[in-house]
Parts: C-alpha cells; sequence; structure tokens
C-alpha cells in the first residue's frame, strides 16, 4: 500500500507539472492495466527455449508494469522506455525495493530517454504504450507510431490505450489550432488501427474510461 501512495502522490505531482506527457490525474485502474499487458501475460507458459523481449513504453509509476512483470515468463525481458526524471527514480527505487520487482530486475532495463532514440530494429515481441497520445502533435504521433512499427518484430503485438471520446469532448472546447492538431492525431491511429487492429477492449472502470488497442504492423 505505501508504493500505491508514494505512486499517486508522485503521478499527481507530475500530472500539475506536465500534462502534456502525463495525461491524467491518477495512474492506469488495474483494470486498464490488465487489458494492456494481456498478451503478455497470455504468453507466459510459452516454451522455456523461446524467451521473449516486452517492451514498454511511458510506465509511469508502475501500475502497468506490475501487470507486465507478473506476466513475464522465467526467461523473458523487459525494457521500459521512461522520459520523466521522478518517475524514472520512483522506477528505480521499487525494482530495488520491491520483492516481486526485484525478482526480475536482473532481466528488467529502465532507459531513460525518449522511444524515440531507441536505436535498431524487430527487437520486441510485445510492446505495452502508456504515452497519451492525444496530447501530442500530430507529426509527434506518426513518428512514434513509425518507431513502433520499426521495433516490433514481425507478428508482435502493440497494445495502447486512449481514453474514450478524448479527441470529441477536447474539440468542443478547443482553439481551431487544437482542433486541427486533434483531427491529425486521430487520422494518424486510425490508419495504424485500419491495417492491423486485431482487439479492442472498452475499460470503464478507468478514470477517465478508456479504450484499449491491440495492433499487428
Amino acid at each position: 500500500m505505501t508504493h500505491e501512495f508514494s505512486g499517486y502522490r508522485v503521478f499527481f505531482k507530475e500530472f500539475r507539472r506536465r500534462f502534456d506527457t502525463t495525461g491524467s490525474i491518477v495512474p492506469s485502474s488495474r483494470f486498464l492495466a490488465n487489458a494492456l499487458a494481456r498478451y503478455v501475460r497470455e504468453g507466459k507458459h510459452r516454451a522455456a527455449d523461446k524467451p521473449r523481449t516486452v517492451l514498454e513504453v511511458g510506465p509511469g509509476t508502475g501500475s502497468v508494469t506490475d501487470k507486465i512483470v507478473t506476466g513475464l515468463g522465467p526467461a523473458d525481458r523487459l525494457d521500459l522506455v521512461e522520459l520523466n526524471n521522478e518517475f524514472v527514480s520512483l522506477l528505480r527505487h521499487r525494482f530495488q525495493s520491491e520483492a516481486e520487482l526485484r525478482r526480475v530486475a536482473d532481466r528488467v532495463r529502465i532507459l531513460h530517454q525518449p522511444v524515440e532514440e531507441l536505436a535498431g530494429e524487430d527487437l520486441y515481441d510485445l510492446m505495452v504504450s502508456g504515452l497519451p497520445l492525444n496530447n501530442f502533435a500530430a507529426a509527434e504521433v506518426e513518428q512514434i507510431l513509425n518507431v513502433f512499427a520499426r521495433l516490433l518484430r514481425p507478428g508482435g503485438r502493440l497494445s495502447f490505450f486512449e481514453y474514450a471520446a478524448i479527441r470529441k469532448l477536447r474539440s468542443l472546447v478547443s482553439s481551431k489550432a487544437d482542433r486541427e492538431r486533434l483531427r491529425g492525431v486521430g487520422e494518424a491511429l486510425r490508419q495504424v488501427l485500419r491495417r492491423g487492429e486485431i482487439r479492442r477492449e472498452f475499460v470503464w472502470l478507468n478514470l477517465p474510461p478508456a479504450w484499449v488497442h491491440h495492433v499487428e504492423f
């Protein structure tokens, strides 16, 4: 319970300071976290000679990370890419101090950098994104989605979320420039979903409710 309270405190502070990259007032609920980590957990019992590499982008305080960790097989590896200094510090502390996270710490890397700076291609079998894409410029969203496609192995899966009806609601109170930005973001996401969405889940029990998209590039 202590780490959950600490996580909420840090998350709320960063929300007030950097809404553009935090995106919500509280971390993801366990229901949203379970949906995002679905394919990590479903593949946990695959053959030991086929370890998976998993990437989580924008883990924040680690609410989704907790579910990913429980779904890791004995040889699976996990990379966490986080840009926020406070979240990186909290994640490092958690992997040093919490028993469930310490158990896999030798197979986890916490990378303090933008995901766009990750080098290479076909690196990951599974990717989970917690980035608030609707807060970014359309060109940034397109770039991030292209990076995801580059990093994901053929047949791999990306899971990401967006808050329900957020673009429509924000468009009602936004400036013309922001409405144009949101239209561009929506089109970038629709192109990816039209090409490769394999599953969609609606999560009521989250603040706010959210859609989870599972995609194969």
